[in-house]
């Protein structure tokens, strides 16, 4: 039989809990440990675990210096992910890291460089890349299925941030801001589907509804809950986001459209539904159905996307392979958002260049 892995979770909160759910329904498994400051989030952790062992730890150094796991998965809050890397890229064990990767790009570049000669595996959490219906649709574009792409649209109109433990998540030096935060996601998907690099970013954007009221120590929350951005590729494509964190009354909170020279293709969520068609067919209508992914067997936040991410994980990690999804694919996604603010901060398109 094929020896378990040991994974020890990294920040027990909403994120941490969702790869721990998943881990415990894959085969060769095996979540051993999990560290977190917060006791409730431990408790949940606890709970999670569904009688199986698992040694808690209140400091990560110490869950560290036990050296009980195999794998680290680091799902703490954005701003602690550098001096958290640091420590754990120092034990040699396998690393996922939730997305963003860091919340700069000063510390996103130190990290990637870092990781392009780490021996174990170094994994950026990136998952809707695994979101069924979205798999499918870059599946059928990078076939050729609608010629080739030209243009990428992006939607996202959904409720605002969730609660977290000391709402950290409220204010932009703790995020990295929302266009890194959220939306990292999204130009990871567009550099995905585009296979080119950005070149420039256009964006604009504020606070208009969410979280004005609150106050926490006398400050109240900086983060963005609307922006349009778009992005140029070196190799011509476009691709634009439509972001609204208010427009919680939609059937579908995100749309992936990929247009090609020849047709375009579709994805929706959470209808799951994809839809396919050409241009000189239009008048006869388009191929429609809803994906879903008969291995998943953990829905969780992503529509199943976790599992299917950490099933991937797990075969690079048995099969010596390469990361899937790299601390290059993180530190793009890191810098693309970190343009995005700029532009919307400076009034200005941002020419990539400036700032790697």
């Amino acid at each position: 039989m094929t020896t378990p892995l040991r994974y020890g979770l990294i920040g027990t909160g909403m994120m941490g809990l969702e790869h721990q759910r998943n881990l415990n329904a894959i085969d060769g498994a095996l979540v051993v440990a999990a560290a977190d400051p917060e006791p409730t989030s431990l408790d949940s952790a606890h709970r999670a675990a569904e009688g199986r062992d698992l040694a808690r730890f209140s400091n990560y150094r110490d869950l560290l210096e036990a050296d009980l796991c195999d794998v680290y998965v680091i799902s703490s809050p954005n701003m602690t992910h550098r001096a958290v890397l640091d420590e754990v890229m120092a034990t040699g064990r396998h690393i996922v890291v939730e997305k963003p990767l860091c919340t700069t790009i000063a510390d996103a570049t130190e990290i990637r460089e870092r990781a392009e000669s780490y021996d174990a595996l170094f994994w950026v959490g990136l998952e809707y890349r695994y979101m069924p219906p979205v798999a499918r649709a870059i599946e059928l574009a990078k076939a050729g299925a609608i010629g080739d792409v030209a243009m990428i649209a992006i939607r996202e109109h959904r409720h605002p941030f969730l609660e977290k433990v000391g709402d950290w998540n409220r204010f932009s030096v703790n995020t990295g801001g929302t266009l890194v935060e959220k939306c990292c996601h999204f130009f990871d998907l567009m550099r995905l589907i585009a296979r080119s690099d950005p070149r420039r970013v256009m964006a604009s954007g504020d606070q208009r509804i969410n979280h004005r009221d609150e106050l926490y120590d006398g400050r109240t929350p900086d983060i963005l809950d609307n922006a349009l951005v778009i992005v140029e590729f070196e190799n011509g494509i476009r691709a634009s986001l439509d972001l609204s964190m208010f427009a919680e009354g939609t059937v579908n909170n995100e749309e992936l459209a990929i247009v090609g020279t020849e047709g375009k293709v579709e994805a929706f969520l959470p209808s799951g539904l994809v839809r396919h068609g050409l241009r000189a067919q239009w008048s006869s209508g388009v191929e429609e159905s809803v994906v879903t992914d008969e291995r998943v067997r953990v829905e969780g936040f992503h529509h199943g996307a976790s599992y299917l991410e950490h099933l991937d994980i797990q075969a690079a990690i048995r099969h010596q392979t390469p990361a899937l999804v790299s601390a290059r694919d993180g530190w793009w996604s890191v810098v693309m958002g970190v343009a995005a603010h700029q532009s919307i901060d400076q009034g200005r398109v941002i020419d990539i260049a400036e700032l790697i």
